[in-house]
């Protein structure tokens, strides 16, 4: 087991179901053979000032309790420093922990902060901002991007996919160019990822993308229709060989990208870009606490 002396636990706890899930988080690590300096967070504007505040003490491990959002906004602070991020799946997708197969409960996550080992990953850079697993142009952006406050806060997750529904209906696919002089490559897509890892909304889509490749990929879901979409989102679902009869990657350590129109990019779930950018991969840059090879063998 790697030797941690001390850790930081801060869940991102705005939502009832996080401070539960803080409790439950707390309750499990009672028995671990070190110190937790736990937090709770409920306005997530916060969540970087906390951060900062207990890297001071420097710990050996920071814990981060939240979904994808959480760990991506709050990544950057850990590049550079001596210190080994756990994480908890606190989020609905939890695409990065699925990248890292770290199991999707509480109590076995906390076995792999446990007994794990800490691996050594890659993160993906739109421009100068780090990410941890998946940044997105098409849909999802759009959706995010226009969706009214009070729709969320009224109707909840009936009223998100009733104006899903309705972003799906007006959707256009777009020209994506990659590259850039005599290199540049155009393709006429209904959906891009830019990925450090598999997992995208809970689903494996890229599945040639790798937390340590040293590489990022960019894959574009070809055509001019939305059927192509829901195809190529069916196929992967239900882990049909056609996922990826519609899909050109690109890959490399530094990609050019642009679109035409010009159009927002969601980096794990939240609307932080628009093209052009340039996607990159900051290899090895953090260590994460994984599954060790007891355990990857009892799986």
């Amino acid at each position: 087991m790697y030797p941690i002396r001390s850790a930081a636990m801060i869940v991102n706890a705005k939502s009832r179901r996080g401070r539960d899930l803080f409790k439950q988080a707390c309750s499990a690590m009672k028995d671990l053979p070190f110190p937790v300096d736990a937090r709770a967070v409920r306005d997530p504007g916060e969540l970087e000032s906390t951060l900062e505040a207990v890297l001071e003490h420097e710990p050996d491990l920071v814990i981060l309790g939240g979904g994808d959002g959480t760990i991506s906004g709050l990544v950057d602070k850990l590049v550079g420093r001596d210190v080994v991020l756990g994480v908890l799946p606190f989020g609905t997708a939890n695409s990065f922990v699925r990248s890292m197969g770290i199991p999707l409960d509480i109590e076995g996550a906390i076995r792999v902060i446990a007994e794990g080992e800490p691996r050594r990953i890659d993160l993906g850079m739109i421009d100068d901002d780090y990410f941890a697993n998946c940044a997105a142009i098409g849909l999802s952006p759009k959706i995010a991007e226009t969706v009214p406050d009070r729709l969320k806060r009224y109707l909840g997750r009936v009223g998100y996919l009733a104006w899903a529904t309705l972003q799906f209906a007006k959707f256009k696919s777009f020209t994506v160019v990659v590259g850039e002089g005599e290199h540049e490559r155009r393709v006429q897509a209904v959906e891009v990822r830019i990925s450090n890892g598999p997992f995208h909304g809970g689903t494996e889509l890229v599945d040639c993308a790798e937390v340590d490749s040293g590489t990022i990929i960019v894959e574009a879901v070809q055509g001019h229709f939305r059927r192509r979409l829901l195809k190529n989102w069916g196929a992967s679902v239900l882990r049909l060989p056609a996922r990826t009869d519609d899909v050109i990657d690109f890959r490399g350590t530094s990609l050019k990208l642009r679109t035409e129109p010009p159009l927002p990019i969601s980096i794990d779930g939240e609307v932080l870009a628009r093209t052009p950018v340039t996607a990159r991969i900051a290899a090895g840059v953090i260590e994460v606490m994984a599954p060790g090879t007891t355990q990857r063998d009892s799986d």
